[in-house]
């Protein structure tokens, strides 16, 4: 007797039926999403990605940076609120407030004070170090990645420069008595020696590492802008009232450029130690290259 055969039709007939359902069913919950997103849009809850606001800066505007006070773990103690501040875009400057702490200021201090020699000015002919009245600081240098203190302020470093750590040059340490100066010069190089190594100077961290009661400001003769516009302007020496001027802060950091975007060299970078008139002044200055600098 032969087997009744089973229709396949009707599966095939339930699984199109199934299918459709499922379409209809995600239509319908697009639908709904799509709906609920109009009515938060309408109550201003949610915003268009590439929507405007008048109160909004736009990107990249270095303007726009605010102060804001940044928690503090127990390792940072001693360094305070941080903000940037940007004083010029000729050259191009920015104050970084309290960049290094009280501790990390004392600890260059002390690792500098018993190797301080006089310091010394590139010769611009040979590209070779020699004495100068230019500068009659004292100063000394610390190398890169000596230890973990100075390898961790180099990162940081590197952080707020977007230059790596390799580019930098070692820690230049300087210390200025009662009339001591540096006049009025460039950090980048108009000699071919120097540039061997690393290629050309493109920017330079200055940081504080000690207040100063009188004098001591770091001056930009060629600075572009209204110069007396500084809040601190009234309580500059008359060196400092010679151009754009940074009066040094313990724990401060200045950084500037010494070559514009476009690679060409900045003469508004032009830049002087004002005679310290009162107290004494200790600084550390991080010269960083195009490329890498190989110690």
């Amino acid at each position: 007797m032969a087997k009744q055969r089973t229709s396949r039709f009707p599966a095939r007939k339930s699984s199109a039926s199934a299918a459709a359902s499922s379409s209809t069913l995600i239509l319908t919950l697009l639908v709904m999403f799509s709906f609920v997103v109009l009515i938060l849009l309408a109550l201003g809850i949610l915003s268009m990605p590439g929507s405007s606001s008048g109160d909004r800066p736009k990107a990249n505007d270095l303007a726009s940076i605010v102060r804001n006070t940044v928690d503090r773990s127990k390792e940072d103690e001693g360094r305070g609120e941080q903000w940037v501040e940007v004083i010029s875009w000729e050259p191009r400057a920015f104050v970084y407030h309290n960049f290094l702490s009280k501790e990390e200021c004392e600890y260059l201090i002390e690792l500098a004070t018993p190797h301080m020699q006089k310091s010394t000015v590139v010769d611009s002919e040979t590209g070779k170090s020699k004495d100068s009245r230019v500068r009659t600081s004292s100063g000394t240098f610390l190398a890169r990645g000596r230890d973990k203190t100075i390898r961790d302020i180099e990162k940081r470093i590197a952080d707020f420069t977007f230059i790596p750590v390799e580019h930098g040059e070692g820690l230049q340490m300087l210390h200025y008595e009662v009339g001591q100066k540096y006049e009025p010069h460039f950090d980048y190089f108009l000699d071919e020696y120097n540039t061997k190594n690393g290629g050309q100077r493109i920017a330079t961290l200055l940081m504080y590492l000690s207040d100063v009661e009188e004098g001591g400001e770091t001056v930009f003769p060629a600075a572009k802008g209204n110069i007396s516009a500084v809040p601190w302007w009234n309580e500059l020496s008359e060196c400092g009232k010679g151009g754009l001027s940074v009066k040094p802060k313990m724990g401060d950091a200045l950084l500037f450029w010494s070559m514009r975007p476009d690679a060409t060299l900045d003469e508004s970078s032009l830049h002087g130690g004002c005679p310290v008139i009162k107290g004494n002044k200790w600084s550390s200055t991080k010269w960083m290259r195009v490329h890498e600098y190989k110690v």
